[in-house]
């Protein structure tokens, strides 16, 4: 829980907006009483009760949005997942209808990776997707910013998000540039709570955010919606 809360801090105080899932109800409160903005990422319990329980819950708290999880059902040998001791199973489309009907809040895609991925997530009315996979969880996939243009072709005006290996704010930039609306970053906030907790977290993103700011300089960008994309290159 320390950790956790180090996490919201740093986020908060740099601005960014706080991603977080596989949590009980009191950690999601205790996290949310940080003043971070947060969403909270659910995962595809087979136990569906849990899914909407958890929804409304995050309704409750006000957060940002849910994020459903839909590429994690499955364990390493192909079986049912299970994660904290809760099995998993898959999500089908008709059943991401009516957890989008069962919310107020904006309902994020997790786990998308491909157009069919992308096509029945907003069929269902997600109104995000982020494009990711688990950090190589699926081996041999296609990284998410090598799938991100053929996506954000028809994505429309649905916000996309790029997680896995995004560390720096040249990261960021190519993923913009691509068509994301915004950036995850994971593993490396992990490392910094451990050498300097809160503060550590948020002096890494602002230093991310700086080199944001340093590539959109020297690329003449103006503003976050103008990143021409052709400043970024293929090899």
């Amino acid at each position: 829980p320390g950790a956790s809360e180090a996490l919201a801090r740093g986020a908060a105080a740099a601005n960014a907006v706080l991603w977080y899932g596989m949590a009980d109800d009191d950690e999601i409160e205790r996290l949310a009483a940080t003043g971070a903005r947060m969403i909270e990422i659910i995962k595809p319990y087979a136990d569906r009760d849990l899914i909407y329980k958890k929804i409304a819950h995050a309704g409750a708290l006000g957060l940002l949005a849910v994020g459903i999880d839909i590429d994690h059902p499955f364990s390493d040998d192909g079986g049912v997942d299970v994660v904290d001791g809760f099995p998993m199973a898959p999500l089908r489309t008709a059943e991401l209808e009516e957890i989008v009907k069962a919310t107020k809040l904006p309902v994020i895609l997790k786990g998308v990776l491909s157009r069919q991925d992308a096509e029945h997530g907003l069929g269902a009315g997600a109104k995000g997707l982020v494009l990711s996979h688990h950090n190589n969880r699926i081996e041999y996939a296609a990284p998410p910013l090598a799938m991100l243009p053929e996506i954000a072709q028809i994505a429309g005006d649905a916000p996309l998000f790029v997680d896995c290996e995004i560390q720096t704010g040249m990261d960021a930039f190519k993923a913009l540039a691509l068509g994301a609306k915004g950036v995850c970053i994971g593993r490396p906030l992990m490392t910094a709570i451990k050498e300097g907790g809160s503060d550590a977290v948020r002096d890494y993103l602002n230093s991310a955010a700086d080199g944001l700011r340093k590539a959109m300089a020297y690329t003449g960008s103006a503003d976050l919606n103008h990143i021409d994309p052709s400043v970024i290159r293929r090899f």
